[in-house]
């Protein structure tokens, strides 16, 4: 299908059209299951995050904005920032005790590393609370450094609503560890 078909079933769909989002569907499905297989690995894996990234897709369709790319590139941007995502959770899960170890200085004493090794053990149970997406913006925010923009467009969200994510992202992360501190 070209790309100009491609568009118009995005906008159709931003508007709620079912049938122009089956179409899109079927005109996409192939290119967005190649890339999100590389990037997973496994076939189990990107048949359920191509599940995952349609509904995103259909979510979104009406913050396409044609004069920053193509439709295609958009939604190819959407199923590698899942996959992305997904390949980081997975890291985290499979974090074993002595990587989660290695978060806390050795050099401390042992009453402040075992005060610092509970702190970091709230806080990761903590980021697991809050949704994927929120916790991989607090994650990158401020261990990785990205800025409110780089995370914005990530997520192909408005910047003020990466700020607003980040600030009640933040506020949440608090009130767990203090509530299970």
């Amino acid at each position: 299908m070209r790309h100009d078909g491609i568009e118009q079933l995005v906008q159709r769909s931003a508007a709620g059209d079912s049938a122009a989002f089956r179409a899109l569907y079927m005109a996409t499905k192939d290119r967005l299951f190649g890339v999100l297989i590389r990037m997973l690995g496994n076939r189990a894996s990107a048949e359920e995050a191509l599940q995952e990234v349609y509904a995103r897709i259909w979510l979104r369709a009406g913050s396409y904005v044609e004069s920053r790319g193509s439709a295609m590139t958009w939604m190819t941007a959407i199923a590698r920032n899942y996959a992305i995502d997904q390949r980081r959770q997975r890291r985290m899960a499979e974090m074993s005790e002595p990587q989660v170890n290695e978060l806390v200085d050795p050099a401390l004493g042992p009453d402040s590393y075992l005060v610092a090794k509970d702190m970091v053990d709230r806080i990761i149970f903590c980021l697991g609370t809050l949704e994927p997406r929120h916790a991989d913006c607090i994650k990158r925010a401020y261990l990785d450094g990205m800025s409110y923009n780089d995370l914005a467009e990530r997520h192909t969200v408005p910047v003020n609503t990466m700020r607003t994510w980040l600030r009640r992202s933040l506020l949440r992360l608090r009130e767990c560890v203090a509530e299970n501190g």
